[in-house]
């Protein structure tokens, strides 16, 4: 059998949610469980298109092996009108038979995003993720007002889960609080997963 891991999945358009992706696996493997990457490709608006089994660069894109072998499970994507990007919503739409066999059931999950706006709809997006991965019948985790950035942060961080405010160009350093949010999430989640 192998070593348990937290899955880090994200989708990232300009990187500020890549990001948050390797602050939460650092807290992920601050709490002692190994904590794997992973992407999933663009979605393209010509049909034929399609993306290369490797990407170029980056992190290797998610299987639904990836998926079904975690212990845990951190879903990120940059907010888009509210929601999540249609790359992450493309590659949930696609786990209809970890649903149907219960493969993700009973396991620990928590969510991420990044948004150009203040107000942009961080917390509506991480809601938007959550939907799927209840249905899958994962047990979702936030960040407990305990942490302290929650109560400091004038960027990103949510009771819901990570977040950060990059700016309209994405030029927006993570915040002291935001990243201490990112750590406490991924470390919460490792303390889940490894129950």
């Amino acid at each position: 059998m192998s070593e348990p891991y937290v899955l880090v999945l994200y989708y990232s358009r300009h990187g500020s949610t890549r990001q948050l992706a390797k602050l939460i696996a650092r807290g992920v493997e601050s709490a002692g469980m190994r904590a794997r990457l992973r992407t999933v490709p663009a979605v393209s608006t010509v049909c034929e298109a399609t993306q290369a089994d490797i990407p170029e660069a980056g992190d290797l894109y998610c299987t639904t092996e990836d998926l079904a072998g975690c212990a845990g499970l951190a879903l990120g994507s940059p907010t888009r009108f509210g929601n999540m990007a249609a790359p992450m919503k493309y590659f949930l739409d696609g786990t209809s038979d970890l649903w149907l066999s219960g493969a993700l059931c009973d396991k620990p999950a928590a969510v991420f995003t990044s948004t150009s706006s203040l107000h942009g709809g961080q917390e509506s997006t991480l809601l938007s993720m959550m939907l799927p991965l209840m249905h899958h019948g994962m047990v979702m985790l936030g960040i407990p007002y305990r942490e302290a950035g929650l109560n400091s942060t004038s960027a990103g961080g949510t009771p819901y889960g990570a977040s950060h405010w990059a700016g309209s160009d994405g030029s927006r350093p993570i915040t002291s609080d935001e990243q201490a949010l990112c750590l406490a999430l991924g470390k919460r989640l490792a303390m889940w997963a490894a129950k």
